[in-house]
């Protein structure tokens, strides 16, 4: 008995249709979304601003063939480099997240919604700068608006998509979300911005093997570039009407769902709006990764009460993490650590760099303050423990929470415990997270630009109706060097 094939080209999968139309008439009214997007702006180009301090993040920055300069081309800020729109996308998206410093989403699936500005401003830039390549002049409005709405993207399909467990990597999503929205900057219809989708999907995706032991390494910190990048090569082909698949999820056998998602299809909690961007995590005062930074916070609070007993690390006999499951998945580790990227992502380093030093910088992952043994040491007294009431909270769409409680033992028996269930970049301390956030932007530009320089972006930016009213290629070169 034979089987059927149907060989009819078939409607668009409902998930391609969804993100086109929201990405193309969706109208953001929110001003809490577009407040939040602001700050995430700033933050996120300072992060950027900060890698450059790392030659293995420069080292990558540029043309692909030195010395090239597009006419027109978009500028990478903190730079002098004037490229192509892809490979500005490029270097934008690994600059924002070489040092794993900016926002954060955590759902079923977690991730870096600001990766997706790599590609929303390389394209507007561009745009903004060939006045023949769009039909409406540009402003930073419109780069605030496509930054709600990527993050939406990718966060409402993370809430209850995991692509961790079948052993992809997040940047999936950032590819995803930053082509719906680059069609849009693009003025591409509703057909070419499906199809583009569609080729985001059929795009053979990332494997996570580059954030897990015993392969950790550097492409971390330059896969939301790659995906942001693509993003932007995938919509200008779009644009040159190159076709598209459409049931590219759903087509039995080599759709994306039977061959990379275990034969499961997307679920989803809610629909797309402005939620994720209201919601968003800031990494504000240090560069741990996500799952860590309540146990940084804690680590930090146990180190000033050590130091007012007169005690230090050294007199710790044993620590004790009690946490969610997503940290026990990603970043508990054993065992040697190879490399910055590695460190990045070990709760056991990231609170002992704290408990002996009283500071987590992104220079702390770095081999020359890695070399201490103390810290190894320490590492090595480390347990962490599962707390279900964390993972359920974790999950909770109204707490949204990431506790983590440390106890630690001294070698004389006294006990100090600490917990932190919000960590300070979360909605719920967002009044006390901004103002920081602001210090941080301006760390960040002192970095790089003369005071003049400084004050200039620091006025453009703290406004937002001004920030929204400039061009968006006057904003950019406030930031070239």
């Amino acid at each position: 008995m034979s089987s059927h094939t149907s060989y009819e080209r078939p409607a668009p999968d409902k998930v391609l249709v969804d993100i086109a139309d929201y990405a193309l008439n969706f109208e953001i009214t929110s001003d809490l979304a577009y407040e939040t997007a602001r700050y995430c702006l700033i933050d996120t180009l300072g992060c950027g601003l900060e890698a450059l301090e790392y030659p293995a993040c420069t080292k990558l920055l540029g043309p692909i063939v030195p010395g090239t300069v597009v006419p027109n081309g978009a500028r990478v800020p903190g730079t002098s480099y004037q490229l192509d729109p892809v490979q500005a996308a490029f270097n934008i998206g690994a600059m924002i997240r070489w040092l794993d410093f900016n926002d954060t989403w955590l759902a079923a699936e977690w991730g870096h919604p600001s990766d997706n500005l790599g590609g929303i401003l390389a394209v507007a830039d561009w745009l903004a700068r060939s006045p023949n390549e769009s039909r409406t002049p540009l402003r930073m409005q419109h780069v605030l608006t496509a930054m709600i709405k990527a993050h939406e993207i990718q966060g409402c399909i993370a809430l209850e998509n995991s692509f961790n467990k079948v052993g992809l990597d997040h940047v999936v999503l950032v590819k995803v979300a930053s082509t719906a929205v680059v069609c849009q900057l693009l003025n591409l219809n509703r057909e070419q911005t499906i199809a583009a989708l569609s080729l985001a999907w059929v795009d053979g995706q990332s494997l996570r093997t580059y954030r897990h032991a015993p392969n950790t390494g550097s492409r971390k910190s330059w896969a939301a570039g790659d995906a942001t990048s693509r993003a932007v090569r995938l919509a200008l082909m779009a644009r040159a009407d190159e076709m598209g698949y459409p049931s590219v999820l759903t087509a039995k056998t080599w759709g994306f769902y039977d061959v990379s998602f275990k034969g499961r299809e997307f679920s989803f909690q809610r629909p797309y709006g402005s939620y994720v961007m209201e919601n968003v995590l800031f990494k504000i005062s240090y560069p741990a990764e996500f799952h860590a930074q309540t146990a940084v916070e804690a680590a930090m609070t146990l180190h000033a009460r050590l130091e007012q007993t007169g005690k230090s690390a050294v007199d710790i006999r044993r620590i004790t993490i009690r946490t969610h499951e997503a940290c026990l998945r990603i970043i508990d580790k054993k065992g040697p650590l190879a490399n910055p990227a590695d460190r990045d992502h070990c709760v056991q380093y990231m609170i002992a760099i704290p408990l002996l030093f009283g500071r987590l910088t992104a220079g702390d992952y770095e081999d020359r303050v890695a070399a201490d043994p103390r810290i190894d040491t320490l590492r090595a007294k480390v347990q962490c423990v599962a707390e279900p009431s964390f993972t359920t909270d974790y999950h909770d769409p109204k707490k949204r929470s990431i506790a983590n409680a440390l106890l630690v033992e001294l070698n004389d028996g006294t006990m100090l415990e600490q917990s932190v269930e919000y960590p300070i970049g979360h909605r719920r301390r967002r009044e006390e997270g901004l103002p920081l956030l602001i210090e941080k932007f301006k760390t960040n530009l002192r970095r790089l630009f003369a005071e003049e320089q400084q004050q200039r972006i620091l006025d453009a930016s703290l406004d937002r109706k001004q920030l929204e009213a400039m061009p968006v290629h006057e904003y950019v070169d406030l930031y070239v060097v």
